[in-house]
């Protein structure tokens, strides 16, 4: 770790799921760094994610993804001049901006050409067949480890939320009818990576009839940016009364104490899992195209469903051979059996 830090830029992963699993890391680099002022460089649509945290002295929103917002991003960078930068995505492009903006010494994994602009940092596990995956969350971690700082024993993500956060959720939800007692059961069939991560609508629909069967319970339908007519074809195919908080335009900031006011979160393999660990609620995942070896810890309160299938994982985002059965192949009453399990397990 360089000597006399003073400002430290932090570039944090563009995925949600991923930024929540970068927690950790905020969290040993606060207190690795205690006196220096930390700054957080993090696409627009993410930054309810991290607000309200205590890892950050100030936020950059960014959006490097068109030229005129890179060059943005990099003069804005030059006005800071950060002692240290730590980039936690793996692209060209976030490594780059830091670059140019002149911190004077980076750091993140070096893969590929980018190596060629950091100052240092650790190489990826590499198997015979290519990168060895691992946790996201162990992944960021290890370039902590690699600055030399004191990473915790027991890594968990945290997600923070204001009063007033709090309050407007609180506000939402009364004017759903659910009241302090009631059992609320999440549910999130959107996912911003691709249609091959999401379960089928009709699918949640018949779920959502089998949980209100199986529960006196309020069942709250989340949607990100642009899913709202997802959570209308699950609310329109079942009987079930479901709370749809896709015309609420709900966003990253109050999804937060949304969830945590859920006693069950069930959705695909994206952000919202992600914040029910952080939050300790019981999440049940329904996992297709992707590698569970990427998020694989802190599951005491996860269940993941999956099919294994030759084809899967594949990473795609739309299934390139047309059936999309790692998640059609997942029924409503696999997915029932494993909430009751869980709901027993956490008891």
């Amino acid at each position: 770790m360089p000597d006399h830090t003073q400002t430290v830029l932090v570039r944090c992963p563009n995925w949600v799921g991923d930024v929540v699993a970068a927690t950790p890391a905020f969290d040993c680099l606060r207190r690795g760094l205690p006196k220096a002022r930390m700054i957080a460089v993090i696409r627009r649509y993410a930054q309810g994610v991290i607000e309200s945290g205590p890892w950050f002295d100030a936020v950059i929103g960014c959006d490097d993804k068109s030229w005129s917002g890179f060059l943005t991003l990099v003069n804005k960078i030059r006005h800071i001049r950060p002692d240290l930068a730590v980039v936690l995505p793996n692209s060209v492009r976030a490594t780059l901006a830091v670059f140019l903006g002149g911190a004077r010494a980076i750091y993140g994994y070096r893969r590929g050409v980018r190596r060629l602009l950091l100052s240092g940092g650790p190489a990826p596990l590499r198997g015979r067949t290519g990168i060895v995956p691992r946790p996201m969350t162990e992944y960021y971690l290890e370039i902590c480890r690699w600055l030399g700082l004191s990473l915790p024993a027991d890594p968990r993500p945290s997600l923070f939320f204001s009063t007033d956060a709090a309050r407007k959720a609180a506000q939402l939800l009364a004017g759903c009818g659910i009241q302090p007692g009631d059992m609320v059961i999440g549910l999130n069939p959107g996912a911003k990576f691709g249609s091959s991560k999401c379960w089928p609508p009709e699918y949640f629909g018949a779920l959502c009839d089998r949980l209100a069967a199986a529960w006196p319970c309020k069942l709250i339908l989340f949607a990100g940016p642009g899913e709202a007519p997802l959570t209308a074809r699950v609310a329109q195919n079942t009987t079930a009364a479901v709370i749809d908080t896709g015309p609420q335009r709900v966003d990253l900031a109050l999804l937060k104490p949304l969830i945590r006011r859920c006693q069950l979160l069930i959705t695909n393999d994206t952000g919202p899992r992600h914040y029910a660990v952080a939050l300790g609620v019981p999440v049940v995942v329904l996992m297709g195209p992707t590698d569970p070896r990427y998020t694989g810890m802190n599951l005491e309160k996860t269940r993941v469903i999956r099919q294994e299938l030759d084809c899967a994982p594949c990473h795609a985002k739309i299934c390139p051979l047309g059936h999309h059965a790692c998640m059609t192949a997942i029924t409503p009453e696999q997915v029932l059996r494993e909430c009751r399990q869980l709901l027993r397990d956490v008891a």
